[in-house]
């Protein structure tokens, strides 16, 4: 001291002060997350404290003797205090050393005391000497030397345990260095050597101190490094988790990614499946390699991932089925239908291939499951799946189309000849499936198509549909989509669009046919008969009233029929007779639809003719409409008899009134067998109390044998066809009808209700 000018140790300290605060200033800068919380904030601030001993140390070469220089000499006491107690904080937040609020606490005391004791007595500051150095007092190696020896003991406990590395080595022997310099400094005379030691001490304790922060930064970077790898590749996995197609192959991908980022190739993993769709993974090491804390924190973290991706593909697997896939019979449903041969009629086109599809249906499965129940329908349409499996093979592509109806896609499908021979083995095999209900037989239509054509996957199916429709009409079991069929279904779909209009524009006529005594020639009542009135022109009925029924416009046909036979009726006091199809007496509200058509009371004047075939399709409901009508008044007369199932054993179960015999047994009238027949027949209506009417009466003898066998009412050809307006056989029934008007009795149109 002596203000002579800076020495070179005051130049050194100066500069190791400024170059300490800006390593920790660029060091706070660079601070984010993992740094922040590695305990190198304290190791800051203690290089600071130790910073500005080093800055004291230069200052007191320079700084003159008196109040200024005792300033700075206190100065310097007191961050040598501030150095000595952050010592304390910073080794613990390194080392993770044993607490140290009591040791800082009795040092921050013990320095208090010796502030107030440098200013109050000379036993630690006695002024300056002639040569201007300090003069120390006596108690100042007590009072530096014993918080070093504190803090060297706390230290050798905090370290005691930690493994010995370059960057330890270094900061050891440096502290070391620094301690033996301070005791000498401290136990010395004061001396110009003295104060040389007491500016030295600070530097190799910075230098350790330095070293060692640099090595904790790295290693808390390189760590953050580390786990930043870590979250990436958490990152992939769960990007790749929407890639692969299966969870095991997600599996894999994790596991390579484990063993490249630890280094460890002896890394596996396993996914275990538990209750309710879950699952479990875990990764571990298979050579017993003991794993870091973070290490195990990251496999944990992976085998969150592919579980939940193993989830939730579990999940969307059940999903896509539920979507694609007909829960009753386990084919593909009709979403999947489209989807696929979209698709394949794609591919068939850029491979010059021709496609295929097969349209499977049930006839009459309705009204068969309505008779035999639920269950009864769908063992026969899981057994209908499951045979479509076995006979169409791996290669069709089977899909239900709705309801009773089924679709096969084949692909590089063969040639029209041998579709159609596929398609009658289809529909042979399965009529062992179906011998014990002749309701329900398979019916099969083929569609193809061929390189180009249009792509329209709607309209190859709907030729399917066509063709297997015109397969039930025929009975044949199998039928293809070719010109005539198509030109067919033009033909047809313009007769039902005519037809249509018909009923809307009151083209729909009805004529009456005689019922007619057979002795008398009387007319005893009428048959209401629809006729299509075109251009002028009559259509044959049997060109559109099959149409009429398999569209259903024979129920609107039905009941403008039971409006214009009750106006008959009134008209000429006759009762009149309506025939009744099975899709009318299908109807829910059939009862219903012909109270509205008919109209109120005279119920004994109407005759509701049924097929014995449209009893067969639902019994019970056919059963009790007719038994309401009947107990109204309504007769009932059961058609075309004998050409059904079982007609004698359901006479006396069916609300009857009347048998009208089939024209093919009175054309056999005459003959022995003939006869016999007819003879049969009439034992039959007898015993059951029933009328008798001969249908298809055309010719004299017919006549004679029918009356002769004692039948009462004949309907035939010879004895009225036909005719809009009133037909009269043998004597007048009454002069009541003079004068009244014989034209044609036209159909009105209805509100919804009522049959034909």
């Amino acid at each position: 001291m002596g203000g002579s000018g800076p020495s070179w140790l005051t130049v050194v300290q100066c500069v190791v002060a400024g170059v300490v605060v800006g390593l920790v200033a660029v060091e706070a800068g660079s601070w984010r997350g993992e740094l922040r919380r590695s305990g190198v904030r304290w190791s800051a601030t203690w290089s600071l404290a130790l910073a500005a001993v080093c800055l004291l140390n230069g200052l007191v070469g320079v700084a003159p003797p008196g109040p200024v220089g005792g300033a700075i000499l206190f100065a310097r006491f007191c961050a040598f205090g501030a150095a000595v107690v952050l010592a304390l904080p910073a080794v613990q937040a390194y080392a993770c050393g044993p607490a140290a609020r009591l040791p800082v606490t009795l040092l921050v005391s013990w320095f208090a005391a010796a502030a107030a004791l440098w200013w109050t007595t000379p036993l630690l500051h006695a002024g300056f000497g002639p040569d201007g150095l300090p003069v120390h007092g006596a108690l100042v190696p007590i009072v530096e030397l014993v918080p070093v020896v504190l803090v060297g003991a706390y230290v050798l406990r905090a370290v005691r345990g930690l493994e010995v590395t370059t960057a330890g080595t270094v900061v050891a022997a440096c502290a070391v260095l620094a301690m033996v310099t301070l005791v000498a400094g401290a136990v010395a005379p004061s001396t110009s050597a003295a104060e040389l030691l007491r500016g030295l001490w600070v530097l190799p304790l910075v230098a350790g101190l330095e070293v060692l922060a640099a090595a904790r930064v790295r290693a808390v970077r390189r760590a953050a490094d580390r786990r930043a790898r870590m979250r990436d590749a958490i990152a992939h996995v769960s990007n790749a988790a929407w890639l692969v197609r299966t969870p095991d192959d997600l599996l894999l991908t994790a596991r390579d990614r484990c063993r490249e980022l630890l280094g460890d190739p002896s890394i596996q993993g396993t996914l275990r499946p538990l209750s309710r769709d879950r699952f479990v993974t875990e990764f571990y090491s298979a050579d017993g390699h003991a794993l870091l804390p973070d290490e195990q924190s990251f496999l944990r973290d992976l085998a969150r991932v592919v579980s939940n991706a193993a989830e939730r593909h579990t999940l969307t697997t059940k999903l896509r089925r539920a979507a694609y896939t007909d829960a009753l019979t386990g084919l593909h449903n009709r979403p999947a239908l489209d989807k696929h041969l979209a698709a394949v009629l794609g591919k068939a086109e850029v491979e010059s291939t021709r496609v295929a599809v097969l349209f499977c249906g049930l006839s009459g499965f309705r009204h068969a499951n309505d008779l035999r129940g639920r269950e009864w329908g769908d063992r026969l349409l899981q057994r209908v799946a499951a045979q479509l499996r076995e006979v169409l093979g791996d290669g069709a592509f089977v899909a239900r189309h709705g309801g009773d109806d089924f679709v096969a896609v084949i692909e590089r499908a063969p040639g029209d000849t041998e579709l159609l021979a596929l398609a009658r083995r289809v529909h042979q095999r399965f009529e062992h499936l179906t011998h014990r209900s002749p309701a329900t037989p398979l019916s099969v239509g083929v569609a193809a198509w061929r390189p180009g054509e249009v792509r329209d996957v709607d309209g190859l199916v709907r030729g399917a549909d066509l063709a297997m429709q015109a397969a039930q009409r025929t009975g044949r079991g199998a039928a293809f989509y070719d010109e005539a069929l198509r030109a067919e279904f033009v033909a047809r779909t313009t007769m039902r669009r005519e037809l249509e209009a018909a009923i809307g524009a009151g083209d729909i006529v009805v004529h009456f046919q005689p019922l007619t005594d057979s002795e008398t020639l009387e007319v005893v009542a009428l048959e209401a008969l629809a006729r299509w009135r075109r251009h002028g022109e009559l259509v044959l009925p049997k060109e559109w009233l099959p149409l009429a029924e398999e569209t259903g416009l024979i129920v609107e046909i039905g009941r403008q029929v039971f409006t214009a036979a009750r106006e008959a009726s009134e008209r000429y006091e006759l009762p009149v007779a309506v025939n009744v199809s099975a899709r009318q007496l299908d109807e829910a509200d059939f009862v219903r639809q012909v109270e509205q058509s008919w109209g109120p009371g005279a119920w004994h004047r109407l005759t509701i003719e049924v097929t014995e075939s449209a009893l067969l399709h639902d019994q019970a409901h056919a059963r009790e409409a007719l038994a309401t009508l009947a107990a109204r008044g309504v007769r009932i007369a059961l058609d075309d008899f004998g050409t059904g199932y079982n007609s004698l054993a359901r006479l006396g179960d069916l609300p009857v009134h009347v048998i009208k015999v089939d024209q093919a047994f009175v054309r056999a009238s005459g003959t022995p067998e003939g006869d016999a027949v007819l003879r049969a027949v009439l034992a039959v209506a007898r015993a059951h109390g029933l009328e008798v009417v001969a249908e298809g009466v055309e010719r004299a003898e017919e006549l004679t044998t029918l009356v002769g066998m004692g039948v009462g009412v004949v309907q035939g050809f010879m004895l009225g066809r036909p005719a809009p307006t009133l037909p009269i056989r043998g004597r007048r029934p009454a002069p009541r009808l003079v004068g009244r008007p014989t034209a044609a009795v036209p159909v009105q149109r209805l509100a919804p209700a009522a049959t034909a």
